[in-house]
């Protein structure tokens, strides 16, 4: 409902109801300019292998039984020059540091994403990197997963599970795994997780869980897919996962071994119904496919629903190219005559960064390559970001959205010239109309003067670009499994709470903690202006005097008791000071504060109900 300001200011209680379910039907694209397709494989079925109960007593004090095994990290086509590339690369940024450590972003809009709840997320099991995902449901489950962790957590922040993944498995054919991927369905109001085995082997399973219901702690239905379908000597690595209407789907990259070298990328098309309910799966792969992607983005809808049939698909190249692979998986599985259809599609050119300086140490971050590594599609057009070189060897994101009507792609890029690396970005839908295009988009950064610290920034619907936030800055710096270069990747995750009535955004990305490793942190994102819209205002909040000298009062009416948080923030975002944190009455409020040892500037005083934000001002401190 929403709530009304009358006289001062008034509160309602806060309940949301999930939103209208959407159908969003695909666009039937040009096919005079598709350039090939991919091969189908026979339609098999899968057998569930029973139930997987999570107890709700491990929490993070226990222990955490993991696997120890090292495997080769595969080789990513033109390794070679790609290695030779990032080192000249990392030569020439070199020669381009300011040597200092403020910011030099473009700021082009008012939106400034605020940082909410915020905690300590997955812990470290000596992974590096933690390869960390994140989903939240429309009931404000958030489940968290990580080498070689997963948590469920509510939207305090409260940890209500949290367990070592192979015991979570519990299989005993299952003795490592590694880059687990979670999703919430808001169609079916379900979570899917996934995880691969490790190391990666010809024998490579895929495993893949389906809650039963909405609620993650009533148990999942657990299934195991065959990572070397072709049975000739491949293993199975990089997954990405998407959701349709009626189906799943789960890309990765096919590497002989034991040499690692690059063969293929494969997509799994499994149709996702029986999942939810313990059946056995239909599924098919897609192999030789046209364009030899390397690794594959499918994409989910960005907002509340599902579309279909079939689904959408991204690529990028590794080491940098003027095109998009875009692919369309024309129907579902049930229609027989689906195709998995590849088009090119052009682009500003791309190329690789180098690799990326952390504050005290010598110890490199590697900047990875260019691949595509998160998306949505909504309204007709795919979402998705990567990163790659925007001058000088320095990385920054690199936000794309490819119309599917016109078959073209309007591209952004975001950083720091010469002052930081932007690194592995994430991005999701920020609007309450599919019409809107407005994304936030979170990522790492690291600079020559910082620690690797985890950002947001937002991009509206005209592509112009928010300042970033700090959402979680190091303790130190990370250097563990090398003392030359540490892995950073390989992803960020970020979920969007579709039946909230104002965008509800949740992220986790990777700091360093004081043991020089990485650590999972978990933050909820709102805006400067969240709350507003969604307010029928007849008279405003009042706060006076403003600017404010010494003390300054706050008056506001309530029309029922409810529970507040009053806090200051800054601009970017960040918790400056909690004043109150407790009920507001029936009828006119009154708050008195003093500034204390605030500095002069420019705040934000915020009041929350119930962990939402239903108003902010600006107040200036003189």
């Amino acid at each position: 409902m929403k709530q009304k300001l009358s006289i001062m200011f008034i509160v309602c209680g806060i309940t949301f109801s999930s939103l209208a379910q959407n159908f969003d039907k695909k666009i039937r694209l040009d096919e005079s300019k598709k350039i090939g397709s991919a091969i189908k494989s026979q339609e098999q079925t899968l057998p569930c292998l029973g139930e997987r109960k999570t107890p709700t007593t491990d929490l993070k004090w226990r222990p955490i039984l993991t696997n120890n095994f090292i495997s080769n990290e595969p080789k990513i086509p033109d390794q070679e020059l790609i290695e030779k590339i990032i080192e000249e690369k990392t030569t020439l940024k070199n020669k381009k540091i300011l040597n200092k450590s403020s910011n030099t972003e473009l700021s082009t809009t008012s939106v400034t994403p605020i940082v909410g709840t915020n905690y300590l997320g997955n812990l470290n099991t000596d992974s590096s990197p933690m390869d960390n995902s994140i989903a939240i449901s429309n009931g404000g489950w958030i489940i968290s997963v990580a080498n070689n962790t997963i948590e469920y957590d509510n939207t305090s922040g409260t940890t209500v599970y949290y367990n070592g993944l192979l015991n979570f498995i519990n299989d005993s054919t299952i003795t490592g795994v590694c880059d687990p991927v979670v999703l919430y369905d808001s169609q079916a109001d379900r979570f899917i997780f996934f995880c691969q085995t490790s190391p990666i082997t010809i024998n490579s399973k895929l495993l893949v869980f389906f809650s039963k219901t909405n609620n993650p702690n009533d148990g999942w239905w657990y299934y195991k897919l065959n990572g070397n379908p072709l049975n000739n000597g491949e293993g199975f690595d990089y997954p990405k996962m998407a959701v349709s209407n009626n189906e799943l789907y789960i890309s990765g990259n096919l590497f002989f071994q034991p040499s690692g070298t690059f063969d293929q990328a494969i997509l799994y098309q499994i149709t996702k119904s029986n999942g939810y309910s313990g059946g056995s799966l239909s599924f098919q792969y897609w192999t030789g496919i046209t364009g030899t992607p390397f690794t594959l983005l499918p994409v989910s809808l960005g907002q509340q629903g599902s579309y279909g049939p079939g689904c959408y698909l991204v690529s990028t190249t590794a080491g940098g190219a003027s095109t998009i692979k875009l692919y369309d998986l024309t129907d579902d599985m049930t229609a027989t005559n689906e195709q998995l259809n590849y088009y090119s599609i052009t682009t500003p050119a791309y190329s690789l960064p180098g690799e990326a300086s952390q504050l005290g140490t010598t110890c490199k971050l590697d900047n990875g390559d260019c691949r595509a590594l998160s998306g949505f599609y909504l309204n007709g057009i795919i979402h998705f970001v990567f990163h790659s070189d925007i001058g000088t060897g320095w990385n920054g994101i690199n936000y794309n959205r490819l119309n599917l009507s016109t078959l073209t792609n309007q591209s952004s890029t975001f950083g720091a010239v010469g002052v930081a690396d932007y690194s592995y970005p994430s991005v999701v839908s920020y609007s309450t109309s599919s019409a809107d295009k407005s994304v936030m988009i979170g990522f790492g950064r690291t600079s020559p003067s910082i620690y690797p610290e985890i950002r947001v920034v937002n991009c509206d619907d005209s592509m112009n670009w928010s300042g970033s936030t700090l959402v979680k800055s190091s303790i130190n710096n990370v250097h563990y499994t090398s003392t030359t270069k540490e892995r950073w990747g390989d992803y960020t995750g970020t979920s969007r709470k579709h039946n909230s009535s104002t965008p509800s955004i949740w992220m986790n990305g990777m700091y360093g903690n004081a043991s020089n490793k990485w650590q999972t942190w978990i933050a909820e994102i709102h805006d400067n202006q969240l709350g507003i819209n969604d307010i029928e205002i007849e008279n405003k909040m009042k706060i006076y005097p403003n600017p404010v000298l010494d003390n300054f009062y706050v008056e506001f009416t309530l029309d029922s008791t409810t529970n507040l948080n009053i806090e200051i923030v800054d601009i970017n975002g960040r918790l400056v000071k909690s004043l109150y944190n407790g009920n507001g009455n029936v009828g006119a409020n009154y708050f008195s504060f003093n500034k204390a040892s605030l500095s002069s500037g420019l705040y934000f005083l915020v009041i929350k109900n119930n962990l939402k934000t239903i108003k902010n001002e600006k107040i200036i401190i003189n």
